[in-house]
């Protein structure tokens, strides 16, 4: 009934809203929810939404409506925190003790970190699965009307802090840094949870909670199954799951794609969307209150469909989607997701496409390999041709509202390279201007990563947040040109990004959900919620980024005072011909005084920055 329910949902016109996030009028819409959750009891209006009934749902309603009769519909916050106290159990009841039977304790990558402290601490992070392990009590099964979370039959790892349950896009890093310690089974048993999902409702919610019923997030199932297969050649898992993938994407294509004009001709491409009425369960009383300033509540609806499509987009929330004028100024209340083309998200879509191609050939199912073939080549056509901008450099999201360009810096703007979206013949012409349009957006200039956006919103996935899966994409994206100038690049970016996380983690024995891009080892802020720690992509990135270069990387300098500074601030430029070969001599000065000259060197030079190491000894 559910399944029939979302489908019928998201087949709604464009242009209305419907139901509420799911079908449960007590974790996703009615009285019940409204009262608690604008009393006020918790600091996190999810926690409310993740507690578990102690009873059925009518006898919770009816000792509610006895809540309401008797305080004539206006309880106060203590009476109200007295009804959740004897109707409800705390959140987190779900899970029952569980550790990985397939954890080891010194998998194979930890031989190729080559610096003992970084070692140590990748010995360090792959503890930490244990930590974010969760298995579901079979209670869930049973009885699962009695809780929002939503069962899968595998133990899973979640993300940290106040995600308790699994989280779609998350779990695509999570996986990789898994199979770095090779926990297969515990991977596959994930996996396999998914294709449950996909089963039982035609999609993958964005996470684990009856309440994300009605918004995905980025399809990265395929590329999930990718790395699985790609590090255990189970294409017996692949053959028996594959019909399951096509069916993600078919979801996808069929409820969160648009056409585009561009140049006398029409493109399908795909953005981020939402049909559902009511204000985000998980954020209620946020919500309610952003939305004040709208008169209606179809003004009032609308704006809460735009956050829903936000939060699918894993950006919530950003400057990226807001639109006013046609610029990307405003505030929460100017976000317009629906209406922008992301480039990270067609970029994926096409990865999909091109995925099920190979899939299939592996399977050797040419009419499959063909028809997803010409799936993606289609999508690759649209994306260079609407999305490709030869005079800024990169790929730019699209407003559907203005019909224009969003010059605006993200990382996602390189998604492409990640994914592989763009015609290998002219590789040299993309990272030509990609390198340059890198050098003109100065984001080198920040010392821990890269920031998300250069806009200073208070949004947390705005400036100066850094996010472990945008430094990922980039890193990688760059890394897999084989072009020696983006290799050196790449290297660079995880170079900081390891040294911001290992200092920050030897100063608070945490690892983050996201950082500050400006302060080595400074940890993110913004946004509805405070900081969470765990945490589930930091240490599947962090993992990759050791295993990948830890020959290379050292943790000596990380408690330094060394400092990159531009070399736009050298008197005598460096031909990029001989600046490996190059030494200068320079003296630094300190607080106390003057000290001794010292002998640096300037690392491979490329068309982003010239930049040069300045050594404190």
């Amino acid at each position: 009934m559910l399944l029939v329910l979302v489908a019928l949902l998201f087949g709604a016109a464009a242009s209305q809203t419907g139901a509420p996030p799911c079908n449960n009028d007590i974790y996703c819409y009615g009285p019940l929810l409204h009262t608690v959750q604008m009393a006020e009891l918790f600091v996190d209006s999810k926690t409310f939404v993740d507690m578990k009934m102690k009873r059925s749902r009518e006898d919770t309603l009816a000792s509610f409506d006895d809540l309401m009769n008797r305080t004539d519909n206006k309880p106060t916050p203590e009476e109200v925190a007295r009804f959740v106290n004897e109707t409800f159990d705390p959140a987190g009841s779900e899970f029952e003790p569980w550790e990985p039977s397939d954890w080891k304790q010194s998998p194979r990558f930890l031989e190729h970190i080559n610096d003992r402290a970084l070692r140590s601490w990748g010995s360090s992070l792959n503890d930490l699965w244990k930590f974010l392990g969760r298995k579901m009590k079979d209670d869930v099964r049973v009885n699962s009307d009695l809780y929002s979370i939503i069962y899968v039959p595998n133990p899973v790892i979640v993300p940290g802090g106040r995600f308790r349950e699994f989280y779609y896009w998350d779990s695509y890093w999570i996986v990789r840094g898994l199979l770095l310690s090779e926990m297969y089974g515990t991977v596959k048993g994930m996996l396999e949870n998914f294709m449950s999902i996909v089963e039982r409702y035609g999609f993958i919610p964005n996470g684990g909670r009856v309440y994300y019923l009605m918004r995905s997030q980025p399809p990265l199932l395929t590329a999930m199954v990718d790395s699985y297969i790609q590090a255990t050649n189970d294409y017996e898992f692949l053959d028996r799951h594959i019909g399951t993938l096509e069916k993600e994407l078919e979801f996808w294509m069929n409820n969160h794609t648009t056409l585009v004009e561009k140049d006398g001709r029409e493109y399908k491409m795909a953005r981020y969307y939402d049909v559902s009425s009511g204000p985000r369960p998980e954020s209620y009383r946020e919500d309610i209150h952003t939305a004040a300033i709208f008169k209606t509540e179809e003004e009032k609806d609308a704006f809460y469909s735009q956050l829903k499509a936000a939060a699918e987009s894993g950006w919530d929330f950003s400057s990226r989607w807001f639109i006013l004028n046609g610029t990307n100024q405003g505030n929460l209340t100017s976000t317009k997701v629906k209406k922008i083309i992301p480039v990270d998200l067609n970029a994926i879509i096409y990865w999909n496409a091109d995925l099920l191609s190979k899939f299939y050939k592996k399977l050797k199912n040419t009419d499959k390999a063909i028809q997803y073939g010409i799936l993606a080549a289609e999508w690759l056509e649209a994306v260079e041709n609407v999305l490709w901008h030869e005079e800024v450099g990169a790929w730019l999201d699209y407003d559907l509202i203005n019909q224009m360009k969003r010059d605006y810096f993200y990382p996602s703007n390189l998604a492409p390279l990640w994914t592989g979206c763009y015609d290998p013949a002219r590789k040299a012409y993309y990272l030509g201007h990609l390198m340059e349009y890198l050098r003109r957006s100065k984001v080198m200039v920040n010392e821990g990563a890269l920031p998300t956006t250069l806009e200073h919103s208070g949004e947390q996935w705005d400036y100066p947040n850094a996010w472990p899966p945008l430094q990922h994409m980039v890193i990688m994206g760059l890394d897999s040109t084989g072009d020696e100038y983006a290799k050196d690049l790449a290297f660079d970016i995880a170079e900081r990004w390891v040294r911001s996380n290992y200092r920050a983690f030897n100063e608070t024995n945490a690892m983050f959900e996201k950082y500050d891009a400006t302060v080595v080892g400074g940890h993110g802020g913004g946004g509805e919620y405070e900081v969470q720690l765990g945490f589930g992509w930091s240490n599947g990135v962090i993992m990759e980024l050791l295993a990948k270069y830890g020959d290379r990387l050292t943790a000596n300098e990380v408690f330094g005072s060394e400092e990159l500074v531009s070399s736009a601030q050298i008197n005598s430029p460096v031909s990029p011909q001989v600046a490996p070969l190059v030494t200068v001599l320079i003296a630094q000065t300190t607080i106390a005084a003057a000290c001794i000259g010292a002998i640096f060197y300037l690392r491979k030079v490329n068309p982003t920055e010239r930049y040069v190491r300045i050594p404190t000894h």
